[in-house]
């Protein structure tokens, strides 16, 4: 039993005119891999012994396997936490329904289950075909924000979760002397480097396994653009979310900015005449697949637009009249992020269109010419009184309370809002109640607090239940 074949003696014995040494080599390193009692000795020995291999734990420890209490929570555990890794967009890990990814402008990765796997047609198109269009029972708002990420179909994640669970029951069992004590350091060492190689390989599989990402698209007969990432490997100068990012762009389906001439080029035909596009409908283009998505619109458009304003390639109105003019108009001067709002009575203006209104608000003042002094007139010298200095103004604060119907909601951030902000040190606080279905109010709450996370008042504003 102590006899020990080295591979010059196995290819002796087994060696024929018509079979190459490489196959036999290869076919000894496959038998020892497999093999419970045939374990390796030195670099090329082999020898047949009467205690089982390290492997032999490895399988009965893989297969002792509880699927629903080990290999499924590990599985999702590590998927989870290889996407959020470096994560720069939001994550909303294994939704179990659409009402599960929350309806927001800035793009989102929707992370499916290990268990729901892409396959282009059936069931779970039809599913995701409605999920991107509803939220509940209520229509999206920004359908095209979200990207659905998908495993492909197979079991090769499964298995390597499989094995790096086992592999590290081994390793702690051999530390808690189960499996005996005959083990010395480097059979140890072993062990540990076994661990971490099945580790590594189960990254490595999250990262090929997550090969496909679904998205909305006008384009398509159902609405949905599959794209393939192809293999992948795990890095650590790369992330999951960079990945995606990455071939987003590469597909011109996704921008980082948007330039005045994008703006202008696309400009609906429907608003050429009027000059103007509400900057509701604007953002919406960004998000419906009009125009090509951006990671954050808000952001990216608010910095953009002031940008804009102040370099005289667009306008920003607010207001509009039924003369066709507006209350306030920003062209070729500084303006404030928080003056951009995306609602539908503030207005992108073309520079055609700001600059004419511009003009036609400019009232030119009527100088009259100042009369000639008679010279022969005599000058009448009157005495100089001193003014009596007037009392200094003391401030009053004003205070606004009471209900605001719903129809006048809008016109309070352009009416009542900027005459407030001539003033000094104005402060608002707000006091809002709504009634919930009891089953809908976690989703609607979730909801709530992912606008004020956008808005970034997430920390300024709480939400109470009563």
């Amino acid at each position: 039993m102590d006899k020990v074949a080295h591979l010059p003696e196995i290819r002796f014995a087994l060696g024929e005119p018509e079979i190459d040494t490489t196959s036999i080599d290869n076919a000894a390193y496959t038998l020892e891999a497999k093999a419970f009692f045939i374990s390796s000795v030195g670099s090329d020995g082999y020898k047949i012994h009467h205690k089982a291999t390290i492997r032999k734990a490895v399988s009965d420890r893989r297969a002792s396997l509880d699927e629903r209490t080990e290999t499924k929570p590990t599985t999702r555990s590590l998927v989870k936490k290889e996407w959020e890794r470096g994560a720069t967009i939001p994550i909303e890990p294994f939704p179990e329904d659409g009402a599960a990814v929350a309806d927001s402008p800035r793009l989102t990765l929707a992370l499916m289950e290990p268990e729901t796997e892409w396959t282009g047609t059936g069931p779970v198109r039809e599913r995701i075909v409605e999920w991107s269009k509803t939220r509940g029972k209520s229509p999206r708002l920004y359908p095209g924000s979200i990207v659905w990420c998908f495993k492909k179909p197979g079991r090769e994640l499964r298995d390597k979760v499989e094995l790096m669970l086992a592999w590290k029951k081994v390793s702690r069992d051999i530390a808690e002397g189960v499996l005996g004590t005959d083990y010395d350091r480097p059979e140890r060492a072993e062990i540990q480097a076994k661990v971490s190689d099945a580790e590594e390989a189960a990254k490595d599989e999250v990262w090929g396994g997550y090969r496909f990402i679904v998205l909305t698209d006008a384009k398509e007969a159902d609405g949905l653009k599959v794209v393939d990432l192809g293999a992948g490997h795990s890095s650590a100068q790369e992330t999951l979310c960079g990945r995606v990012i990455q071939a987003l762009k590469s597909s011109a389906l996704l921008n980082e900015s948007v330039g005045a001439g994008y703006l202008d080029r696309n400009w609906p035909p429907a608003l050429k005449e009027s000059g103007a596009w509400p900057l509701s409908s604007l953002r919406q283009s960004f998000l419906n697949g009009s125009l090509t998505r951006l990671l954050d619109p808000d952001a990216v458009l608010k910095a953009k637009i002031v940008e804009f304003v102040g370099k005289g390639d667009f306008g920003l109105a607010s207001g509009s009249r039924s003369d066709g003019t507006y209350d306030r108009i920003w062209f070729e001067e500084l303006l404030s992020p928080d003056e951009v709002t995306f609602e539908a009575n503030v207005f992108l203006l073309t520079k055609a269109k700001a600059k004419a209104l511009k003009a036609r608000s400019t009232i030119e003042p009527v100088i009259e010419p100042e009369p000639k002094p008679d010279e022969k007139a005599p000058t009448i010298t009157e005495p100089i009184f001193e003014p009596t200095p007037e009392p200094a103004p003391q401030s009053v604060t004003l205070h606004l309370r009471g209900t605001i119907p719903a129809e006048m909601w809008n016109r309070l951030g352009t009416k009542v809002i900027p005459k407030l902000r001539s003033g000094s040190e104005l402060k608002a606080e707000i006091s809002c109640s709504v009634s919930v279905d009891g089953k809908a109010v976690a989703s609607f709450e979730s909801d709530l607090r992912q606008i004020l996370e956008d808005l970034g008042l997430a920390d300024k504003i709480r939400i109470e239940r009563s």
